[in-house]
């Protein structure tokens, strides 16, 4: 075959995939955009693979003045400023083209135009096909039998190819003409000016009828007409026009074309920008499929020899599995409080797996495996909860679990979007997930075989066990060993079993609480319609921005994309410069419509045992913090009296007698004083005086006494604030207060807790030098954005530095009590239990007669979860609902 060049304008189809995919918002948690990055990324994967190049080549504009510039002053000054948001993208897109080993060029004097032309002269000339993507119809010129070019039209995915005939298709004339073509007509994004009155009709027509534009100007005046006098009158634009429309083709390159090839590229490399740019799910997948490993070594799939066990063969099976540690895969349907388990799958050390329909077994058969399947053999799953809790209604237990797939990628990497097996396995085995001697994907796995599903599970089991192998050795190597092993795989249990119990609900409480709110929602909006004496959709931006700022012409708000704000924050400012009812009634409006949807999401998840079975997540925070969700009992607002309502709701359950609640006072800032020893900040905290109180005397230099609530508020968003990175900018938003003023007072308590000071700097200097930061307990965030060039993204990252350790040490010190208390209470014999986390609270239901056992238990083995230079200090609270027990 023919070797092919692919030859790509980068500045053209990033600025196309920049406003292709501008409404989608695509953007990273810290704030990044990524639309530019990631549709270049899907068109270039796209030309790869419809196209079968052999070589290749990105070509990209330069920001100095080019020929044409000196040529003609104006050349392109028509143009707006570059978007800051498309600027930052750019070197993301050379940092992939690096990654890839994919050649790009760029010269100084010269467009990319120029560059594209002058190698698919060279290429032609070797005889090479040679394919041009671009938006710039000037390439046209270049067309050949040789040369295509592939135009794009409409988003990132819509070309039109355009060869020596489809050029004459659509204007009539050949590619060679095309330039003349251009001349005439002009081209406003060059801001070269075209001839007042002329077309493309007249300006095609006039090509062809002189056959050349050196004809045509030889024979101007056979041009009759206002046309024709117009074109003499701009023939001097007219020739400018062709010299700077004329791409060159001999421009001197520093490369050759046997170059131009894609070099080889590793996968964890692209793994990780993908990762802190958060692509993932299709994209990440198709580049895989589409541009292989990279490496030397091509990419596999897994050895496996599928056995599949009918009735009476299941415990012979079992009970000749060879030592060693054996991979799970379950299917099924897995919720918080039931489940089920359609079929299992076992991967055996020596290569082999065995795949199980538990409904069809005997009953030696079932007693075999259930035996097997809670005993101490070692065992891998990934994300083997829902199986848990599955196997649980089954009357199954799970033991010997020494590896979760899931949880061990979490650690390793914790930033992470998605921990898909199909991913892991390409990431760490460097395997794809299906047999070594298919070469199609998953899909095509077994073709029509009848046993493809068993095969297939039978195959996730061999990934899982092999996969577990090589993340210990990651996770080994990145010091999250015993993170794995003695925090979150025994978590597991005890995050099912508070799944699996659930908390207790009043249902028709609840239902009460939605009808106000909906109550309230109506009334704010015939309120909101009455004072602007007109009806309107309260949802609407538009609407909203027109209402505000152009019939009631209220304070112009902070500016966005779109138009002034009306967000809450907005919202709450304009209140304050105007008498005007609206901000406030949108103020209650929102209010309002969202504990409305809060309650209606619990209601819909209220189970048939009249208690919601939340689901608890422990790989989804970077810091290690647990959260929930179906529903999300994080979000349930407490810090206004009608959310702490909706706490009211949450109920004892039958068979007990009380809820009891417990949470550490202060954990983060405890946490502060012990990882920075400050001395001052351990002995305000030892005074026995509020600790805020005790703080804000040292700050002050005044008695704890005469410490007022101003006082005391702003020295705690200080204290709060530091954990979290809280700038001079973000402390005089949070206090109403200058920013000079605010960087004074951070002066202040600086001047007093020195080592606080020094601490966070160190904090921050460590990270930049190993890239990650680290928890009391080991676990790690790497924040690569530390060393970024990007001002925003290193700020950012910065402030993740200084936050990481503090709330990530909060999480480990929450887990490992949730661990001690449930180990306390099967020792107790207590029949009390554990039923829900929430940041760092704890809820209980308490059983008849062992309050003072339980209340007891719970703040021993709370208190003595870590030792810190400060005691960890624990409140509790006693209640029937989930509010009566808060304190």
């Amino acid at each position: 075959m023919r070797p092919r060049l692919l030859l790509l304008d980068g500045h053209s189809l990033a600025y196309r995939a920049f406003y292709a995919l501008k409404d989608a918002n695509l953007m990273t948690t810290d704030g990044q955009p990524t639309a530019a990055v990631y549709g270049f990324t899907s068109m270039l994967t796209n030309m790869i693979r419809d196209e079968q190049p052999t070589h290749i080549a990105v070509c990209f504009d330069r920001s100095e003045p080019t020929f044409r510039h000196e040529t003609y002053g104006e050349y392109k000054a028509n143009r707006s400023a570059t978007p800051d948001e498309f600027r930052d993208q750019m070197r993301l897109i050379f940092e992939l083209l690096d990654i890839l080993h994919v050649p790009y060029l760029s010269k100084p004097g010269f467009e990319a135009d120029d560059l594209i032309a002058t190698l698919a002269t060279q290429a032609a000339a070797a005889d090479m096909d040679v394919l041009i993507v671009t938006g710039d119809r000037d390439a046209l010129q270049l067309v050949n039998e040789r040369i295509t070019v592939l135009m794009t039209r409409r988003g990132i995915s819509d070309m039109t190819r355009f060869t020596p005939d489809a050029v004459f298709e659509k204007y009539e004339l050949t590619p060679q003409q095309y330039p003349d073509f251009a001349a005439l007509r002009g081209d406003p994004s060059d801001n070269l000016l075209s001839i007042p009155g002329v077309g493309e009709k007249t300006a095609a027509k006039w090509v062809r009828d002189f056959g050349s534009l050196t004809a045509l100007v030889d024979r101007v005046d056979e041009v009759k007409g206002k046309v024709g006098e117009k074109l003499r009158d701009h023939l001097d634009q007219v020739l400018m026009n062709r010299r700077l429309t004329e791409l060159l083709r001999d421009v001197p390159m520093d490369v050759a074309i046997d170059e131009l090839k894609q070099g080889q590229w590793q996968r964890e490399e692209i793994n990780k920008l993908f990762d802190s740019l958060q692509i993932r799910g299709e994209l990440r997948e198709r580049v895989f499929k589409v541009l292989g490993t990279g490496e030397a070594d091509p990419e596999q799939g897994f050895e496996v020899e599928t056995v599949i066990l009918g009735p009476g063969r299941v415990a012979g099976w079992l009970s000749a599995l060879p030592e060693g540690r054996a991979g799970l895969a379950f299917k099924g349907a897995y919720g918080s409080g039931t489940g089920r388990i359609d079929a299992i799958a076992v991967a055996s050390p020596d290569g082999t797996a065995a795949h199980i329909d538990p409904v069809k077994l005997t009953e030696d058969d079932f007693t075999a495996l259930a035996t097997w399947l809670a005993s101490d053999a070692p065992k891998a799953v990934h994300d083997a909860k829902g199986p848990m809790l599955a196997l649980w209604t089954m009357g199954m237990e799970l033991g010997g679990l020494s590896c979760d797939t899931a949880l061990a990628a979490y650690l390793a990497m914790p930033g992470q979007r998605t921990f898909d097996l199909e991913d892991l396995a390409r990431r760490y085995v460097n395997r794809d997930l299906r047999a070594e001697t298919e070469s199609s994907g998953q899909a095509a796995l077994f073709g029509d075989d009848e046993d493809a599903p068993a095969k297939d599970l039978a195959l996730r089991a061999a990934a899982v066990r092999e996969l577990a192998d090589a993340l210990e050795d990651f996770l080994g190597e990145r010091g999250g060993t015993n993170l794995l092993g003695v925090v979150e795989l025994p978590l597991l249990r005890v995050l099912a079993e508070m799944e699996r119990a659930g908390i207790a609900v009043d249902r028709a409480y609840l239902s009460g609480m939605e009808a106000q709110f909906a109550a309230g929602v109506k009334q704010a909006v015939e309120e909101a319609h009455r004072v602007v004496g007109e009806q309107f959709n309260l949802g609407s931006p538009k609407q909203l921005q027109e209402i505000f700022f152009t019939k009631l012409g209220l304070p112009k708000t902070k500016k966005t994309k779109t138009g002034y704000s009306t967000d809450a924050e907005q919202l709450a400012w304009l209140a304050t410069q105007t008498d005007h009812e609206l901000p406030v009634i949108m103020l209650r409006h929102r209010d309002q419509q969202k504990l409305m949807t809060t309650v209606t999401g619990l209601l819909a998840e209220i189970s048939d045992d009249g208690r919601i079975h939340t689901t608890f997540n422990q790989i989804v925070a970077a810091t290690g913090r647990l959260s929930s969700e179906k529903p999300n009992l994080q979000n349930i607002p407490i810090r206004t009296a009608e959310g702490r309502r909706i706490r009211q709701g949450f109920t004892v359950g039958s068979g007990f007698d009380t809820l009891l609640t417990a949470d550490y006072s202060q954990i983060e800032l405890r946490i502060m004083a012990h990882l920075s020893e400050d001395r001052s900040l351990i002995e305000a905290f030892a005074s026995g005086h509020d600790f805020h109180q005790a703080t804000a005397s040292r700050v002050f230099d005044i008695p704890p006494e005469q410490v007022d609530g101003e006082l005391r508020a702003k020295i705690k968003a200080m204290n709060y604030g530091l954990a979290y990175g809280l700038s001079d900018f973000g402390l005089a938003g949070q206090l109403n207060i200058p920013v000079a003023e605010a960087r004074a007072l951070k002066d202040e308590y600086f001047e007093e807790f020195g080592g606080v000071r020094d601490f966070l700097q160190a904090i921050v200097q460590q990270a930049r030098t190993d890239g990650y930061t680290e928890t009391i307990m080991g676990r790690r965030r790497y924040l690569p954005d530390l060393t970024s060039d990007n001002r925003q993204r290193r700020e950012m990252a910065e402030r993740m530095a200084l936050n990481a350790p503090i709330q990530g040490s909060a999480a480990d010190i929450i887990k490992v009590a949730m661990l001690n208390v449930r180990q306390a209470l099967g020792e107790a014999g207590l029949a009390s239990r554990m039923i829900l986390q929430v940041h760092d609270e704890l809820v209980f239901e308490v059983a008849a007669g062992e309050l003072e056992a339980l209340t007891a238990l719970v703040r021993e083995q709370m208190a003595q979860a870590y030792p810190l230079r400060v005691p960890l200090e624990v409140s509790v609270g006693v209640g029937r609902t989930w509010e009566d027990a808060g304190h």
